[in-house]
């Protein structure tokens, strides 16, 4: 009987990775919403630089502005969240600025002083280890009134699919603990069980970063590349804070998630027309949808355009072909790489971005690396400036440019925004963009890409594989 045992559980868990990996994705997920006119659109942004005797220095104003619009909320506080926690790793972490406490002391502070005030945060599981902590600061969100929601994951596409058959048919099933913890908490204090660790390997994330508030009589929303977690609060990022229709469509796109746990958020009805002078468009993208604007944008440069990104993670085949393609047909290509070398107080393997790096210098793009030292270039942008004074456009937000981030794998959000190169916004993407870029010995931001030309033959096995089979953890 065993031979027909053994075939019997290989049948099914090919079966079921094969159904997870393909199975339909849940209603509006992957989607590009409506083009919406511009309302009071800011460009935001977390910057370091070191001097030249070495000392780091930081501009930042990404959660700044998140408290303040929490300020100034009465109605409604949506915010969505991958990581939110004060866990740092390896790392030392008396550095951090403590964003996990005052994130969470801002929302229970607004809650306290209106108590009408209706409040969501929705996070990822993986901040629990799936169930294996409770951690404080959520518990105090709940005592305060706040509803906190942990994101359902079995709902998504396997990323992993070689595992997630197997955990689809057993481990799932057996639930999880937050007092039977026997093993060490890789990401922090505390003990975990093995079904943490079993829940880990799928790799399934709501990466999504956006909050969504009432504002007077309207609504602001905030996308951004930004988590609020201890150990991140160095790290690059990009935001963009905006008002208007967009807003109810990122409120609208949080909603499925939220009801994902049986939570319902309002629907507000729709706000009256706008009219701009300078024709700027904004639109929400989710999924598969940031991945076909992204390739669009690519693909629609010509000869003399300008076409930047700042990336954490570049890896995704079709993102990478289209930038080549680009590059051949005369596009001025420049790609700002983190060195994908340290990871909270970890030493990564600099994959995927060294080898990648490499094929782009071999087609003739430009490549630079950020200047970090322990810290992340944790930016997720894609500028194009057309060479005739055309629409130029960005999209920015929680998706690296990566197979599981682009391919409706992970919950991801962007923003696309179209308008003038010179209005304020894509202003000051492209005034960010060029400091980076531009490092001098006094203001150290990047660094040559022979600094750190290092790929080997196996790095570049390693990461086709990685990325074709999803066993990674970009």
């Amino acid at each position: 009987m065993w031979p027909w045992i053994v075939t019997a559980v290989l049948v099914a868990w090919i079966a079921m990775g094969v159904w997870q990996r393909n199975k339909p994705l849940p209603e509006d997920l992957g989607q590009a919403w409506p083009e919406r006119p511009v309302e009071e659109v800011g460009f935001l942004a977390d910057e370091s630089w070191f001097d030249a005797q070495g000392g780091r220095h930081l501009d930042q104003a990404i959660f700044d502005e998140m408290l303040a619009l929490i300020g100034d909320a009465r109605r409604l506080v949506v915010l969505d969240m991958f990581l939110f926690n004060d866990f740092a790793g390896g790392s030392e972490a008396g550095e951090f600025r403590p964003l996990t406490a005052e994130l969470t002391d801002a929302l229970i502070e607004q809650k306290r002083r209106h108590p009408g005030l209706e409040a969501v945060v929705i996070s990822d599981p993986l901040n629990t280890f799936y169930g294996g902590l409770e951690l404080d600061h959520l518990e105090a969100l709940r005592r305060a009134g706040i509803i906190v929601v942990l994101t359902d994951l079995n709902r998504l596409r396997a990323s992993n699919p070689l595992w997630s058959g197997l955990w689809h048919l057993g481990p799932r099933w057996l639930g999880n603990s937050a007092q039977a913890g026997w093993l060490p908490n890789a990401l922090g204090p505390g003990r975990v069980t093995l079904r943490s660790y079993l829940a880990l390997l799928n790799f399934n994330a709501n990466h999504r970063k956006t909050l969504v508030v009432d504002r007077g009589e309207g609504w602001a929303g905030l996308v951004t590349s930004a988590n609020p977690h201890d150990a991140s609060s160095l790290h690059g990022n990009v935001a963009l804070r905006f008002e208007g229709a967009a807003a109810l469509d990122l409120l609208a796109s949080e909603r499925t998630i939220a009801a994902w746990s049986g939570v319902g958020l309002p629907s507000p009805g729709p706000l009256p027309a706008l009219s701009n002078d300078d024709g700027a468009r904004l639109q929400l993208l989710t999924e598969g949808a940031i991945r076909d604007a992204l390739l669009a944008a690519i693909k629609a440069s010509g000869e003399g355009d300008r076409l930047d990104l700042a990336v954490f993670y570049l890896s995704h085949r079709g993102v990478i072909e289209a930038l080549k393609a680009a590059s051949a047909r005369g596009v001025e290509v420049r790609a700002l790489l983190d060195l994908n070398r340290d990871a909270f107080g970890l030493e990564k393997g600099g994959i995927p971005n060294r080898p990648v790096g490499r094929e782009l210098v071999e087609s003739g793009i430009a490549v630079r690396w950020c200047a970090t030292r322990g810290e992340q270039c944790h930016t997720k942008l894609l500028l194009r400036r057309p060479v005739d004074g055309g629409d130029a456009e960005m999209i920015l937000g929680s998706a690296n440019f990566t197979r599981r981030n682009l391919d409706n794998l992970n919950l991801e959000t962007s923003i696309r925004l179209l308008g003038r190169a010179d209005s304020s916004a894509l202003g000051q993407a492209g005034a960010f963009f060029e400091r980076r870029w531009h490092s001098s010995p006094e203001r150290i931001t990047s660094m040559p890409f022979e600094a750190y030309d290092d790929t080997t033959t196996w790095q570049r096995l390693r990461y086709r594989i990685m990325e074709a089979s999803g066993l990674s953890t970009f």
